[in-house]
């Protein structure tokens, strides 16, 4: 089944960031994820209801209660229809399921949590994942206002409640093991299959391996002390291994990682750094390593090297300036 799922304007809890940060060193993982937020009250320009689904970290389709209609994000996703024509009108029929069932589970909740007016938020996400080595992952949660509110563990069929008011959920949704089953099988079966159809519509993109380019720089600090900054920019996919090696061994002292972020063309960027003794400098390489290089590569900062022909501009310009400044006052003197 192909049905849409979701990306809210919003983050679940502590759990689901860590599932949507997640990032494997070298050799590609690959995911299919589905979000869905419905929203007590309009607000913001947002609509009340809305799915979103990505392949990797690329938003493919999307459905929401103003259109009422599952929508094409991304133009491969268009080869669907070639193989699946009813694809576009099944899943926004289930969409528009899933919609009322949302709003009817989210004014459940504002019952619950004994609240009236203002704007509360009951949200979904699910997905699975093709791991590089091999093994095949897959959650679902829900969350409310913001927070977890109930999370599905499929080894065990039940579902652990993280609020007092998920209890009732919890003890209705593990009596059904019918259910839970059917869950188990879509995270590892069909959500699988559907993610590597997506990933062979999607392969120009998807697939695609672009190689990073580092660059060294440094700044001095106030301690004697210095801190290199290595740049990792323009790769894909995501997954890289970069670290500071002293003397050719992995080095964590004094070092500072970032968290691997996308650039508005669809490649990611990556900066780490090292406090280091300037004496040191020398002993200090920022390796890299990513699917697209055939081997890692050791980068050290080199001195940004003296532009003769900008210098010479520079003196001949002054020069110039000064001959015609020259010129000026010697036409002034005459013309008394």
């Amino acid at each position: 089944m192909g049905v849409l799922r979701r990306r809210p304007p919003l983050i679940l809890g502590a759990a689901a960031h860590l599932l949507l940060l997640l990032d494997c060193a070298c050799s590609t993982s690959h995911s299919l994820r589905y979000f869905e937020t419905a929203m007590s009250e309009p607000g913001q320009g947002l609509p009340q209801f809305i799915i979103v689904g990505y392949v990797d970290d690329q938003q493919f389709v999307q459905y929401d209660s103003d259109t009422k209609e599952v929508q094409p994000r991304i133009p491969w996703i268009r080869k669907v229809e070639k193989e699946d024509p009813q694809y576009w009108h099944r899943n926004t029929q289930n969409s528009q399921g899933h919609e009322l069932a949302f709003r009817l589970s989210l004014q459940n909740l504002l019952n619950r949590y004994n609240q009236s007016g203002g704007i509360h938020t009951y949200q979904k996400t699910y997905g699975c994942e093709l791991r590089s080595d091999g093994l095949k992952g897959g959650y679902r949660q829900f969350g409310y206002d913001g927070r977890d509110f109930i999370t599905f563990d499929k080894e065990t069929l039940t579902w652990t409640a993280a609020e007092m008011e998920a209890q009732v959920t919890k003890r209705k949704w593990d009596a059904d093991l019918a259910g839970n089953q059917y869950k188990k099988q879509y995270l590892e079966e069909e959500c699988i299959e559907w993610l590597q159809k997506y990933l062979d519509y999607g392969k120009e993109t998807l697939l695609r391996t672009e190689a990073p380019v580092v660059k060294v720089t440094r700044k001095a600090d106030y301690d004697g002390l210095e801190t290199l900054v290595c740049q990792v920019h323009g790769f894909y996919p995501k997954e890289i291994e970069a670290n500071w090696v002293k003397d050719g061994e992995v080095w964590q002292e004094g070092t500072l990682r970032g968290l691997v972020a996308p650039n508005s063309d669809g490649t990611y960027y990556l900066l780490l750094s090292v406090q280091i003794d300037p004496e040191e400098r020398e002993r200090f390489r920022c390796r890299v390593e990513h699917d697209s290089l055939e081997k890692p590569l050791d980068v050290a900062w080199e001195k940004e090297p003296v532009n003769l022909g900008l210098i010479l501009g520079a003196i001949l310009g002054v020069v110039a300036a000064i001959l015609l400044v020259s010129g000026i006052i010697i036409i002034f003197i005459r013309s008394k």
